[in-house]
């Protein structure tokens, strides 16, 4: 269900179901028209990209300037709230109970072939709703973005160029049943989505927008989060990792029997993809010391030791495809993912050390451009990195203790 402006657009669904199955019905869509690409206010035309940070704190979300700190907005939220790239570099999808809103940061630039030229408004929370019992991952890629409702097994696929204008037209589908999952629609209308249900997760399926089976695979047991090298997709299992390049699908063994592989970092131009790695089934809370490279060409995965832990929050990639971790040493870690070796450490933060409870803050890594900006929680700052220089150029203050942080171009 689609909420717009507090009036419900009931839209239809398609069910995936298990392999063989045929769908009961085509997806169905709507769309509302809206007021133009400025907002509520009007647009100013400024020189250049002017970056903003959305973050998010204990009772609310709060848009920052990231080159001054000022805070541009504080809107006030109950419960615990998630920031996810809306897929325009404009707008993020703020998470919390009973659904996603779209937050329109009022940064953005409209590419003109040779230049662009670069607005910027107020910051606001817009009308676009997307109903959810469990918000889960958001996928942005090939011009569609892709959220997944894992109380429901509800997919919804919007264009997020649309955002601009007001409700974008959505498509929604269906799980065969519930679960932690992730869904991503490609370029040619088919959905990539995982296979699971309440109790486990064990691969994914490839399908057209009709529900008709193009590649499957339940080799992927925990099966958990993508990631993309340009159009090649990788899945996390428990023991290594999916591929799948259009219609084939390759398992790439972990080098142990339990290899967990949760949590990737893509590049659109890069072949390599950074995942985090971890072998102890029992643990509580494992904190490893080593990532996973995977060469998306040949098919091979590589793992490099780092001098600390990390958490989930602590991945990246630098413009040119190179890995980075925020290691729980306080360092960031640029790893030279051609020879997979680490090549340089940037000391940032003060050491920390990873809480046991998921959504407690952390010190967490977010990569614009070649800028990137490392949360501290405990000193209520953001660092901010010059990726080229490997160098701490500025630390913003802010009012609140961070706990996520996604970050728009402008």
């Amino acid at each position: 269900m689609l909420i717009r402006s507090g009036v419900p657009v009931v839209l239809g669904a398609l069910v995936l179901a298990g392999c063989g199955a045929q769908p009961s019905a085509r997806p169905s869509s709507t769309s509302s028209s809206t007021a133009s690409s400025s907002g509520a206010s009007a647009a100013t035309e400024v020189d250049g990209p002017r970056p903003r940070l959305a973050m998010t704190y204990d009772g609310g979300v709060l848009v920052l300037d990231a080159r001054t700190g000022e805070v541009l907005l504080d809107e006030e939220r109950e419960g615990f709230l998630r920031l996810n790239p809306a897929g325009d570099g404009r707008h993020v999808l703020v998470s919390g109970a009973g659904g996603l809103t779209a937050l329109d940061t009022g940064a953005w630039t409209d590419e003109h072939g040779d230049h662009g030229h670069s607005w910027t408004g107020e910051p606001r929370v817009t009308g676009f709703r997307i109903e959810a019992d469990e918000p889960g991952h958001v996928v942005a890629h090939h011009g569609r973005t892709t959220v997944f409702d894992d109380g429901t097994g509800a997919i919804t696929v919007f264009d997020p160029a649309d955002l601009a204008d007001g409700t974008p037209e959505v498509e929604t589908f269906r799980a065969a049943e519930a679960h932690h999952g992730v869904a991503v629609q490609d370029g040619h209308g088919n959905l990539m989505m995982t296979v699971g249900d309440e109790e486990s997760r064990s691969g994914i399926r490839v399908v057209t927008a009709a529900g008709n089976e193009l590649a499957s695979s339940d080799e992927c047991p925990g099966v958990h989060g993508e990631a993309f090298a340009g159009d090649v997709a990788l899945f996390g299992c428990e023991d290594g990792v999916l591929l799948v390049d259009g219609r084939e699908v390759t398992k790439i063994a972990a080098p142990d029997p339990y290899g967990r592989i949760g949590n990737q970092a893509g590049h659109d131009t890069s072949p390599y993809v950074l995942g985090d790695y971890k072998v102890d089934a029992d643990a509580e809370l494992e904190r490893p010391t080593r990532v996973s490279l995977v060469d998306t060409r040949d098919a091979s995965l590589q793992l490099v030791d780092l001098p600390a832990s990390y958490s989930f929050r602590s991945l990246g990639r630098t413009p040119d495809g190179d890995a980075l971790v925020l290691g729980t040493d306080g360092a960031l870690h640029v790893i030279d993912v051609a020879a997979a070796r680490l090549s340089a450490s940037v000391p940032v933060v003060a050491a920390w050390r990873e809480p046991k409870d998921w959504q407690q803050p952390r010190p967490l890594l977010e990569v614009v451009g070649s800028t990137a900006y490392v949360t501290e929680p405990a000193t209520r700052q953001v660092h901010v990195v010059d990726l080229a220089s490997h160098r701490v150029v500025d630390s913003i203050e802010v009012p609140r203790v961070p706990v996520e942080l996604r970050g728009v171009s402008g």
